[in-house]
């Protein structure tokens, strides 16, 4: 099986470390919204989310990203932790959006399909605002890389975020190991 696993390089993916970045408070085995820490477990790869407007659709199994759609981050919608489209009365994020952040979206299942509420909403994979730049518990990649694992990885890949990396570890650059040019 085609398995993703965090290490403090990096994600491994087959023989490779990429440079990524992780919840601006590190891991965490008691994950919780908003804290902004990414959580420790096996998680599966259960979707993948695209711009047509950006990019060809990156595996057969990919759904498009529209206009109006959105992911529920509100513990007080009936929708928590699902995709859904706009208008919305709760609090959302937009998957349409004008930077790049989204044009390739890997879901976890993370918390879902049936989520608890305040548990955290989705755990994705995706590009990166910039590098060393954290997220709020996502895994983030370079555009290159997040292509190459997007064309790596099958449904039900597993994303193994191990017990063994610490919230207070420093996540050096690609830099300072000299590893891929992205």
């Amino acid at each position: 099986m085609k398995n993703l696993i965090l290490t403090p390089l990096g994600l491994r993916v087959a023989n490779q470390i990429l440079p990524c970045v992780i919840g601006k408070h590190g891991v965490s085995k008691l994950k919780r919204e908003g804290d902004g820490s990414t959580p420790i477990g096996n998680h599966q790869i259960v979707g993948m989310l695209y711009r047509p407007d950006r990019l060809s659709k990156p595996r057969k199994w990919a759904i498009p990203i529209r206009p109006r759609d959105i992911w529920s981050d509100d513990v007080k919608d009936p929708d928590y932790n699902l995709m859904g489209t706009l208008p919305s009365s709760f609090q959302y994020e937009k998957l349409f959006r004008a930077d790049h952040l989204y044009d390739i979206v890997i879901i976890t299942n993370w918390n879902w399909p049936y989520a608890a509420k305040g548990r955290g909403s989705a755990i994705f994979i995706h590009h990166w605002k910039k590098n060393g730049y954290p997220t709020e518990g996502c895994i983030a990649l370079s555009k290159e890389n997040l292509v190459r694992v997007a064309k790596f990885i099958d449904f039900g890949t597993k994303l193994i975020v191990p017990a063994s990396l610490h919230a207070h570890q420093r996540w050096p650059s690609r830099h300072e190991y000299g590893l891929l040019q992205n």
